[in-house]
């Protein structure tokens, strides 16, 4: 626990100007942002006596270890800069809320040729118009359902779609009216875009005017006795108004607005959002988030109008957004937003009328999400806590592991082999701080010895970011071979934090290069966990703890979990600790130790199946890779195409005769190869000339 009399700024120093601030921990993490229209007023204030701070502000800045600011010329600007801060340096102190579950919106595919109605969940695309979000999926499906039969816009998948135009015929919807088949030129690309266009307009709340049309049309068409026509006018008329139906009108006058309300208490806070549009509600969305910063309503309030809009489109941004709250710097806030949108925009209490009643309809729905929350987190906060407490008993810590660390060896009979390191912190997997490592110095089925070296590189790395001063090397491009550093693999974890990026020079290490000391990113092995967990016995547990003596650390724990009797070792027992089966803290490793496997057999795979593997066919004169693969797939393995003759594997396009019998004469005087016994599970892999 640090002293902030230690850090604190001499009096004079610190400019009485709006700006940004940082306190960073000893490690040099960003642990909390924040903004201020006096620096040295607000930075001020947490150096006042601990007694008299909140006791998360008092936790914060017993954590940090150094403070820094930068001056902006106006409010605005600093609420931008906190923005882009917390965004990049994700500090832990920060409120940062979660979605509280994953809502699917109406997206448009106004950027193709024949656009597309369907239903989008994630990141927005540029070009796509969106309606939402809604809370459910099926809500979605049921709206364009009755949709379609006044506006025949394509639903169908790019693969559909392509085949309809291959074969001439339209898909269901198309020979039941629901779509305007242009796959198969029923329509032209830009009458099918005015369809598309008109879906939109009446999604985006301008319904009066097209329902009036329709309704002229049907009148006119009874006149002229066209009553097949009328009818079907009528049923177009009560689908759309079905449809309409399903957003209940909840403002009297065509207003545009987004209401975010606040549930909160001690520890947790939950936001709901509706988005009304013409009206009527035509979204929904909800965030939680743990109260890890001393902040009132209005400032998750500010919090949330930041997330919301902050990587939104203009038009996204409505012309009155109403709050339980008002933010400190209202002003600021309301400029910002106004900005964002390209005009005037109104932030402001609802004081009365239907506005504050859907307001506390808001509230309502607000407070339900937090009970929810709770309710489902009750249990996992406390089981998280207590396994962690029964981790440091077993092991005689002198605290709860609050960062793990474990390690696990993959290879195949020796070859490609690698390692795999996983990190929890507080009991929850930390996926973008995975990493890999291919193990180069030696091949073969040494365990121990692979356990070492990757342990001494791992804290060798640690001792270097510890004490380095000075910039680290560029980035190499995302697309780089050479140097081929690799995090997270992509199913991992399903983010950009596994990208291949550049080593040091001289190290075949695998992870993410750091960046300079000063800017606050998170650098490669810059924090060390308080536990180090492998995946293996004594043996393994042993070269660990050496490879740590040997670097001269002596304040991380090791243990290691064996497999057959899941049983937990010690570096200076003979005996191993046994938990029992129902104990919370062997379900926690096991989890670890499960993922760590996991993480080193995918990485395993993967290198695997980027090379084909040595076969007799390397040896045939003229076979190169592209003809390998075509003979591996048409014979399905090279034991198979053993047994083929030349007339048949002549068969294969882009193999000739005498290609053809240099493939055999060569399998014919090759050895059959050994089965290959994946060592992790076991099972026998067939010989299939290095298809996997």
């Amino acid at each position: 626990m640090a002293d902030p009399s230690s850090y604190r700024p001499k009096p004079g120093q610190i400019p009485d100007s709006p700006g940004v601030y940082r306190f960073r921990d000893d490690h040099r993490r960003v642990i909390y942002v924040g903004k201020a229209k006096s620096l040295r007023q607000r930075i001020a204030n947490y150096f006042q006596d601990l007694a008299s701070l909140h006791p998360r502000t008092r936790t914060m800045v017993t954590t940090a270890a150094s403070v820094e600011w930068t001056v902006v010329s106006t409010e605005v600007e600093a609420l931008q800069l906190e923005y882009s801060w917390i965004k990049e340096f994700d500090p832990r102190f920060n409120v940062k809320y979660r979605d509280d579950k994953s809502y699917p919106s109406l997206a448009v595919t106004l950027n193709e040729k024949y656009p597309r109605v369907q239903v989008m969940r994630g990141a927005k695309k540029k070009g796509v118009r969106y309606f939402g979000p809604y809370g459910h999926a099926w809500a979605i499906r049921e709206t364009v359902d009755l949709m379609l039969r006044v506006f025949p816009v394509r639903t169908c998948s790019a693969g559909v779609f392509k085949n309809a135009e291959r074969t001439g015929r339209p898909c269901l919807l198309g020979y039941i009216g629901k779509c305007s088949a242009p796959c198969v030129g029923r329509v032209t690309p830009e009458e099918h875009r005015e369809l598309a266009e008109e879906f939109c307009d009446f999604m985006a709340g301008r319904t009066g005017t097209y329902i009036r049309r329709l309704e002229k049309q049907m009148a006119e068409a009874a006149e002229d006795m066209e009553y097949e026509k009328a009818a079907r006018l009528r049923d177009d008329i009560g689908a759309l108004r079905r449809a309409m139906e399903k957003n209940a009108v909840v403002l009297a006058d065509a207003t545009d607005a987004d209401l975010i309300a606040v549930a909160e208490d001690e520890l947790e806070a939950a936001v709901q959002i509706f988005h009304v549009r013409g009206g009527r509600v035509r979204g929904q969305r909800g965030w939680v988030t743990d109260k890890v910063e001393a902040v009132e309503t209005a400032g998750l309030v500010e919090h949330a109008l930041q997330q919301l809009y902050g990587e939104e489109s203009g038009d996204s941004v409505p012309k009155e957004v109403l709050v339980p709250a008002l933010p400190e710097d209202t002003g600021a806030v309301t400029q910002w937003l106004s900005d964002r949108r390209g005009s005037q925009v109104s932030l402001r209490i609802p004081q009365r009328g239907d506005k504050k009643d859907l307001m506390e309809t808001v509230g309502r729905n607000a407070q339900q999400a937090l009970v929810l929350h709770k309710t489902k987190r009750a249990s996992d906060l406390t089981t998280r806590s207590r396994a962690l407490e029964e981790i440091a008993e077993a092991l005689g810590l002198d605290s709860a592991p609050l960062r793990v660390e474990c390690f696990d060896i993959s290879h195949l009979q020796g070859d490609d082999v690698v390692a795999s390191m996983v990190v929890f912190e507080d009991g929850l997997a930390r996926k973008s701080e995975y990493r890999r490592f291919q193990i180069k110095g030696f091949e073969g089925q040494d365990d121990v010895r692979s356990m070492h070296e990757v342990i001494s590189r791992r804290f060798k790395r640690y001792l270097v970011e510890k004490t380095r001063t000075g910039e680290w090397p560029e980035e190499v491009p995302e697309e780089s071979e050479p140097s081929a550093g690799e995090g997270p693999a992509p199913e991992a974890n399903g983010s950009p934090g596994g990208r291949e990026n550049g080593s040091a020079p001289g190290d075949d290490t695998h992870e993410i290069p750091s960046r300079t000391d000063d800017d606050g990113r998170p650098k490669r092995f810059a924090y060390p966990p308080q536990l180090v967990v492998v995946d293996g016995g004594q043996p393994q547990v042993a070269a660990a703890k050496r490879a740590l003596d040997e670097l001269g650390i002596d304040d991380v724990a090791v243990c290691g979990l064996a497999k057959r009797l899941e049983e937990v070792w010690l570096p200076a027992d003979d005996d191993p600790v046994v938990l029992p089966r129902s104990s919370e803290g062997l379900y926690l490793l096991q989890r670890v130790r499960d993922e760590a496997h996991r993480f080193a057999i995918t990485y395993q795979r993967t290198k695997r199946a980027k090379r084909v593997r040595s076969s007799p066919l390397d040896d045939v004169p003229g076979l190169g890779e592209s003809r390998k693969q075509a003979l591996i797939k048409h014979f399905g393995s090279v034991k198979r195409l053993r047994g083929a003759t030349i007339d048949q594997i002549c068969e294969v396009p882009g193999l000739g005769r005498k290609t053809a019998e240099s493939i055999v004469v060569a399998l014919a005087n090759a050895a059959p190869a050994a089965p290959a016994v994946n060592t992790a599970t076991g099972e026998i892999m067939e010989d299939n000339g290095g298809s996997t």
